[in-house]
């Protein structure tokens, strides 16, 4: 029996074990990709735009109507009255045809047209030239189309950004519950010696109950930090799209970190690869491209043409007709120059105003590099300079441990020291967790 219940232990053990997930920051930022609904949606975007150029490239093609119609009037559409009379009847001998003595008689005639009818029309148009519009309209599509794509690349750089925040902020909790785990042991050993000594007369229970004290303010600690990472990984699952669980696991830590020298460039260099200066730059193109596309409205038009019709007025002793016509039709707008000029002069104003915003912005974006690698190598001093500190606070901890154990300092003395080293454990996740997300900023707005 006592073995077959150490096997079902083992099983549960195994089981659960097997149930974790793990999660590296490689896998986060694929899955966030692959499930993020902002993603998503900017691929959608790339994928409405290829087909809005899809439709602009059929403008090339003729353009192609036929319409059918049938009718019955109230009343014939045309009618026609033939007066009556007496006309000569011919015997056929031309000289009596101008005195002819016999007559025949014809009543009046009511003749109706288009009482009923059928219509078919088919017309076929191919535009020769039309001022332009027409490939500037598919270059508009095209540069639409880089536009979706560059947005979608801001897209993912947003979502891979707020990715590792997130996945290195459960890291940082994670590595702060390790040093709550370090400090409570430090206490419950603390507790063992002190509670041993009071029974032994050694100290007042004063010494004791802060002991005691400091147990419970750590139990409140370990609570918070377990309720922040729930919320972390919650929202970290949200943003990669990936199911909550709390068996999930990451498996990166926040010891391996690289000098900033590493990912250092010139701001010069990778500036045209940054995707907002892609984007301003298309702007001016776009810009260009509206001043073409309206001044193909005050161009001249030419197409030419292919028109057939059918018509049948259903009468028992009339068929059907066909016709058809070939024709080529000239368009010149002569008056709409009058406003286009100035409307033109409107466009060439806008160019200069997208051109403007371009060279602006190349200087707000070095600012913007130049700022992340500030950050970045203040991060890197920030992890240094509190490394120092905790190797101090640690030779402070065994300084004051030990002149405890000797009976020189006081108990409170001794737990200000471990506070102050657990505070700046604290203090050094912390930046090590903020450097991580430095370089990743440093890395997307250097267009890598």
């Amino acid at each position: 029996m006592k073995k077959v219940i150490i096997a079902i232990f083992a099983l549960g053990f195994s089981l659960s074990g097997y149930a974790q997930t793990h999660l590296t920051l490689e896998q986060s930022k694929s899955l966030a990709l692959q499930n993020n609904s902002k993603v998503k949606n900017s691929e959608l975007e790339v994928g409405a735009a290829q087909e809005i150029k899809k439709e602009a490239y059929t403008n090339y093609f003729p353009k192609v109507s036929a319409t059918a119609m049938g009718m019955q009037a109230i009343d014939p559409l045309l009618e026609m009255k033939m007066q009556g009379g007496n006309l000569p009847v011919y015997d056929g001998n031309p000289a009596n045809l101008g005195n002819a003595t016999q007559f025949a008689y014809m009543p009046d005639v009511n003749i109706g047209l288009f009482n009923q009818m059928a219509l078919g029309y088919i017309n076929v148009l191919q535009p020769v030239y039309a001022g332009g519009k027409i490939k500037t309209g598919n270059k508009m599509t095209d540069l639409n189309i880089e536009v979706k794509q560059k947005l979608q690349k801001l897209s993912e750089n947003e979502v891979l950004l707020k990715t590792e925040q997130q996945y290195w902020q459960v890291i940082a909790i994670q590595e702060k519950q390790k040093t709550l785990d370090n400090y409570i042991k430090f206490l419950d050993t603390l507790y063992n010696q002190t509670n041993t000594a009071y029974k032994n007369g050694v100290i007042i229970k004063n010494d004791v109950l802060k002991v005691t004290i400091k147990q419970s303010e750590l139990k409140v600690n370990k609570t918070q930090l377990e309720n922040g990472k729930k919320l972390s990984l919650m929202q970290l699952c949200q943003t990669i799209g990936m199911e909550y669980d709390p068996e999930i696991i990451l498996d990166d830590n926040l010891n391996d970190l690289s000098v900033p020298q590493t990912y250092f460039v010139s701001n010069s260099a990778v500036l045209p690869n940054r995707v907002e200066y892609q984007l301003l730059e298309k702007a001016v193109t776009g810009a260009k491209l509206e001043t073409q596309l309206k001044k193909g409205d005050y161009l001249p038009t030419f197409g030419v043409g292919l028109s057939g019709y059918y018509l049948d007025q259903f009468e028992s002793n009339q068929k059907g007709a066909f016709n058809g016509m070939v024709y080529a039709s000239l368009s010149v707008p002569i008056s709409d120059w009058w406003g286009g000029k100035h409307k033109l002069n409107e466009l060439k104003y806008k160019e200069k105003i997208a051109q403007n915003t371009l060279n602006d912005n190349k200087g707000l974006l070095n600012l913007q590099m130049e700022k992340a690698w500030t950050d970045l190598t203040e991060a890197d001093k920030k992890v240094h300079l509190i490394e120092e500190t905790l190797a101090q606070t640690i030779e402070n901890l065994k300084v004051n441990q030990d002149s405890y154990n000797n009976g020189l300092i006081q108990l409170s003395d001794l737990l200000e020291a471990r506070a102050l080293k657990a505070e700046t454990e604290d203090k050094l996740i912390e930046a090590k967790s903020q450097y991580k997300t430095a370089i990743t900023n440093y890395l997307l707005v250097t267009g890598r």
